[in-house]
């Protein structure tokens, strides 16, 4: 009674500002669940000048032509209608007073479709309004959600289902709403056109974990099996969360690596790898691999996998360790000292894991370091004793590598004590072993005679040197007895030596002391004496020798016969004058 009350008084509206010509109004578009009924709100007009007696209706299915011979719905005159609508449709309205309501009952899906009203004022006074109504049958309730659900932002979600039957009237209730929020019932609501739509809202703030929720929705009409449900599937919109990434990854240098990363977002992310900055793979979805291949130390180092929509981004890293032997050691430091500085020497390398470093001379450890990638080796005051060859080496369970270096100790000569003079006949060999860096010049000098014989004067002396030793013999031959005093004086940069060296014995032979030089020297002078003892045999009676001559050393006068000789298989004995 409400229902039609309230239609008479929008129809009079309607009326009012409508009369005085051939016009129909409908809403153009109606719905119905199917098995319900519908009211379709008509109202029409026509000329103030024409006044009937009696005002008659056709309403048509489908086409509003009546030569078409559309199917009837409805006809007041005579109330024959079209078979499909046979105790379907009937009149609400009061056609004297202009309203052609026109309610439908049972519906079926065939009933859907337009319906057209034509005015029959009798005579030629007839008019098929071209305005229509669409019925839709539905069986479904229609279920409202925001173009874009965003999580944590509260939603509002409604189930709209018509409510155009005046017999039956829908309820609604919300399926697997459980945990969303408690449903709102709006009631029934009158759309713009004059329908009208029962609605109930559901208001939830959405979680990424309800992105593709089913929610439901149904409607029910009460004293009657009939029940309609629907459903939509939750789209929520969320910012990537990585949710799946490799720990640190150890790989052995050469080997495979793979770096995964997955990620949680809607929509789906841009997944990308990064190092340094650097893009190194990138695409749409849900996970994405960096592949490497025969990995290397430089590709060791913390990688990045960024993951970002249009609603925010998230970020992880995953550090790649690679394995692998140490590198070359190398060597900074002083490698040069003066005796008595303090040297300091940085052995490093580089290695995964760190590797032991050891500094070793002669095969003794001098220091060591485990899981450390520098060693410094210090020696508060270097003695010639330091100077040497020096190994760094470093290793870990994937392999070795080593360094060689050589610390060099300069210093002042040292003589050493077994330097000295030995007599053999007529032939008298001074050795002179000294210990010297840089090496030093060495000379000998005879102060009761006068003269000075230095190593370049290589007729008279031989020299070698063997490391840090050098070993200078200066040989007299034709002395029938020993010099009283033979000087050796040893020179560098840092200094100057002299010793006064000591006479052996004759039996004591000077050439199987003479150690450092080694036998070569040792067999030299013994052809040096078979020599001159041949040249002696053949001069008896020398009469005249040639004078000795040095550049920066005065004329010596020696006895009758006296030689001075050096390395015979390079240099011939040469005599000396004798003066009276």
């Amino acid at each position: 009674m409400i229902f039609l009350t309230a239609l008479s008084l929008f129809w009079i509206m309607i009326s009012a500002s409508r009369g005085g010509q051939w016009g129909a109004w409908m809403p153009s578009s109606i719905s119905a669940f199917e098995g319900t009924c519908v009211s379709i709100p008509c109202r029409f007009s026509f000329p103030d000048e024409l006044r009937p007696a009696v005002v008659h209706g056709v309403w048509y299915f489908n086409s509003p032509y009546p030569k078409n011979y559309p199917p009837v719905v409805f006809k007041s005159r005579t109330q024959v209608v079209h078979e499909s609508f046979q105790g379907r449709s009937r009149l609400l309205g009061d056609l004297g007073l202009r309203n052609c309501t026109l309610l439908l009952s049972n519906l079926s899906p065939e009933l859907g479709g337009k319906y057209y009203f034509r005015g029959d004022l009798g005579g030629y006074n007839q008019y098929t309004f071209s305005e229509h109504s669409v019925l839709d049958i539905i069986n479904t309730p229609n279920i409202v959600v925001p173009p874009e659900v965003m999580a944590g932002t509260e939603v509002e979600v409604s189930c709209m289902v018509p409510d155009n039957c005046p017999e039956l009237h829908p309820e609604l209730s919300w399926l697997g709403h459980e945990g969303l929020g408690e449903p709102t019932v709006l009631g029934r609501l009158r759309e713009e056109e004059g329908t009208w739509v029962q609605v109930s809202l559901l208001h939830f703030v959405p979680t990424r974990e309800t992105n593709g929720h089913r929610l439901g929705c149904q409607a029910s009409f009460p004293n009657t099996t009939l029940q309609f449900e629907g459903y939509a599937s939750l789209d929520i919109k969320y910012p990537p969360v990585i949710v799946e990434i490799n720990s640190t990854v150890e790989a052995i240098e050469g080997s495979h690596v793979s770096l995964f990363c997955g990620a949680d977002s809607n929509p789906p992310p841009l997944l990308t790898w990064m190092r340094d900055g650097t893009v190194l793979r990138e695409a749409v979805a849900e996970s994405l691999s960096l592949e490497v291949d025969e990995v290397t130390p430089a590709e060791d180092g913390v990688y990045l996998c960024l993951a970002e929509n249009t609603y925010g981004q998230d970020n992880r890293t995953v550090e790649l360790s690679v394995m692998y032997a140490p590198w070359k050691p190398m060597v900074n430091g002083t490698v040069v000292a003066v005796e008595g500085e303090t040297v300091s020497i940085l052995c490093s390398t580089q290695s995964n894991p760190d590797p032991i470093l050891t500094i070793f001379k002669e095969k003794q450890i001098l220091a060591t370091v485990i899981y450390e990638s520098e060693l410094q080796l210090e020696l508060p005051a270097v003695t010639p004793e330091d100077d040497g060859e020096y190994w760094c080496v470093a290793e870990n369970q994937y392999g070795q590598r080593a360094t060689a270096f050589n610390l060099s100790v300069e210093f002042a000569p040292v003589i050493l004590l077994e330097s000295h003079c030995a007599a053999a006949r007529d032939t008298v060999q001074c050795l002179c072993v000294v210990k010297a860096n840089p090496e030093p010049s060495v000379a000998f000098e005879l102060p009761l005679r006068n003269v000075t014989v230095n190593e370049t004067e290589r007729e008279f002396v031989y020299s070698e040197r063997s490391g840090l030793l050098l070993t200078s013999i200066l040989t007299l031959r034709g002395q029938a007895q020993a010099p009283p005093r033979v000087i050796c004086t040893s020179h560098n940069l840092y200094g100057t030596k002299s010793l006064e060296l000591p006479f052996q014995g004759a039996h004591r032979l000077m050439w199987a002391k003479i150690g450092p030089v080694g036998a070569v020297v040792a067999f030299a002078i013994l052809i040096a004496i078979v020599c001159y003892i041949t040249q002696t045999r053949r001069k008896k009676n020398v009469t005249e020798s040639p004078s000795f001559s040095g550049a920066d050393n005065p004329p010596v006068v020696f006895s009758s016969d006296f030689r001075i000789s050096g390395a015979p298989e390079k240099y011939e004995s040469r005599e000396v004058s004798t003066l009276e």
